[in-house]
């Protein structure tokens, strides 16, 4: 049986390789940096969006393509670490809000230049402005995508 369109091209056969190394190499060793702080990534990229503003949970879940599940489970390990709190909104008890406390911007603020120093010896430092606009706009159509097709 022939896939949809075929099977992948040069082209897309070399993207796709590309992704995969990326994923198994890169990603973890940001994975790795993360945990010395006692953190998963996920949980970094939740604190670093709380540092901005105050999110209700179901729009933060949106915003980084998590179930609620798995924000829910993830923002209570971080709660109980003392570096956000979850309370309920003031007009509207049926959405919570989530906040991040001084604790975990603290701890945010330490991080921050690491992970940045991190992201562009890993991805960046490789790529002309050029080629990092082409990659932004193609990950963001992919991402598109992918929230088209969640569960959530």
């Amino acid at each position: 049986m022939e896939p949809r369109g075929g099977w992948l091209d040069e082209t897309e056969q070399r993207a796709w390789q590309g992704l995969l190394a990326f994923a198994m190499l890169a990603l973890p060793e940001l994975e790795r940096a993360q945990r010395r702080h006692g953190l998963v990534h996920i949980e970094y990229g939740l604190l670093a969006a709380l540092t901005e503003r105050s999110f209700r949970l179901s729009d933060l879940a949106s915003m980084l393509n998590m179930s609620q599940s798995r924000l829910s489970h993830r923002m209570n390990k971080l709660r109980d670490r003392g570096l956000v709190t979850v309370r309920p909104c003031l007009d509207d008890g049926r959405v919570t809000i989530a906040e991040i406390t001084p604790s975990g911007r603290c701890l945010v603020e330490k991080i921050a230049p690491e992970h940045v120093e991190d992201v562009r010896r890993l991805v960046f430092d490789s790529l002309s402005p050029a080629q990092t606009r082409a990659l932004a706009d193609a990950l963001q159509a992919v991402m598109s995508g992918l929230r088209m097709c969640s569960p959530d």
